[in-house]
């Protein structure tokens, strides 16, 4: 199966840990993700079908006492999966992560919340498919939902990337190749 690369951005709306999340210090620049906490989001991507279903799996946690947002996925029943590391980084006055991957490539990007949009922008290490950045948005609809969509730049083009729409689902499993 050709692997699908899920920008971070994606998950960076959501997350849990050891202390209740009420009962955290929650670093300042990710107070934002407060309402997202403690969740698993499970979302199918618009192109998927009845045959061929593609299915991301993501659950969102303060990690490091409330200093970092971390975020572990995986897509289609552990075909594929990855780790996500947010922190506020001083010196780039930014929220910056890494994200690693299953299939032996990682990123670093950074992150910029607008009201209720992320947008991301992150460079790709190691993408055997030829892909070297990417960039992301994602929005909360009414509904609670929420909406990702990515591009890619392959080759040295902008291409159209994947558009994802997750929901709150606590018997969602993130399962890990």
């Amino acid at each position: 199966m050709k692997k699908r690369y899920v920008p971070v951005f994606l998950f960076v709306f959501l997350m849990m840990s050891v202390l209740p999340v009420s009962a955290q210090n929650i670093h300042k620049h990710l107070e934002v993700f407060r309402p997202y906490a403690g969740k698993t989001w499970r979302g199918v991507f618009e192109e998927s079908t009845p045959e061929k279903p593609m299915v991301d799996v993501s659950r969102w946690e303060f990690a490091l006492n409330g200093q970092a947002l971390r975020i572990l996925h995986s897509l289609t029943n552990g075909e594929y999966g990855g780790e996500t590391i947010v922190m506020w980084d001083p010196n780039e006055e930014a929220l910056v992560f890494h994200y690693f991957t299953t299939a032996g490539f990682f990123t670093k990007g950074t992150l910029q919340v607008e009201g209720n949009k992320l947008f991301s922008q992150e460079a790709v290490t190691g993408n055997t498919e030829g892909i070297t950045e990417v960039r992301s948005t994602s929005h909360i609809e009414p509904d609670g939902s929420m909406i990702s969509k990515s591009e890619y730049l392959k080759n040295g083009e902008w291409i159209p990337g994947h558009s994802i729409r997750y929901v709150e689902d606590q018997t969602a499993e993130v399962i890990l190749p």
